[in-house]
């Protein structure tokens, strides 16, 4: 029979992590950040990996072109995101720059990436498809250039008859009739009143 000590060890939950650093990582700040994390009860805090410089980091879109740091983690009790971030910040981290998920869910995403590049090697080795009957046909249409097509040789005519006859053009008021007189000359002044100086106004 096995002691409860043992039946204990082998029930016990533990809870496995990655951590992400963008950028450059001050000396000693993992050996620190394990210290901070006392509190989960770390049971296994691994080593830092570096990863080349990268364009574009799907877990840090605001910082391209710069290296990561990933560190594998396990704790005997759960721990989120934003508690590693503020002990990060507590080191004088930039809370930004670090991320936290659960192993499974970088492991996931890492086989779905993985999946994705697959295929995507599968569509660029493989040969372009044979033309149909159609694209022979346009083919012919649009081997010559642009500014050679049918349309624009006015091969397909466009003049067609619209029931009822063809609307007579719209007048604009450039074909108004423009008169001689300004309109100010047909008004009359009221006479002047009278004053000291001129009695008859």
């Amino acid at each position: 029979m096995k002691p409860f000590a043992k039946y204990l060890a082998e029930s016990e939950r533990t809870y496995n992590y990655r951590i992400k650093v963008v950028g450059d990582v001050p000396a000693g700040f993992f050996r620190e950040l394990r210290d901070k994390c006392a509190q989960f009860d770390v049971v296994k805090f691994g080593d830092a990996k570096s990863t080349p410089v990268r364009k574009a980091i799907p877990d840090f879109p605001a910082f391209p072109n710069q290296p990561m740091s990933i560190v594998d983690v396990e704790f005997r009790y759960p721990a989120i995101g934003p508690q590693i971030k503020q002990l990060a910040q507590l080191l004088g981290m930039d809370p930004n720059r670090i991320v936290m998920n659960t192993t499974s869910y970088e492991q996931s995403m890492d086989t779905e990436s993985d999946k994705i590049a697959d295929q995507n090697q599968d569509l660029l080795d493989a040969p372009y498809p044979a033309p149909d009957a159609e694209q022979r046909a346009l083919k012919k249409d649009y081997a010559t250039g642009p500014y050679d097509h049918a349309v624009l040789k006015n091969a397909y005519r466009s003049d067609f008859t619209i029931a009822g006859g063809k609307t007579p053009p719209a007048k604009t008021t450039n074909e108004l009739p423009m008169g001689k007189n300004s309109p100010m000359s047909n008004i009359k002044r009221q006479p002047k009143p009278a004053t000291g100086s001129h009695p008859r106004g």
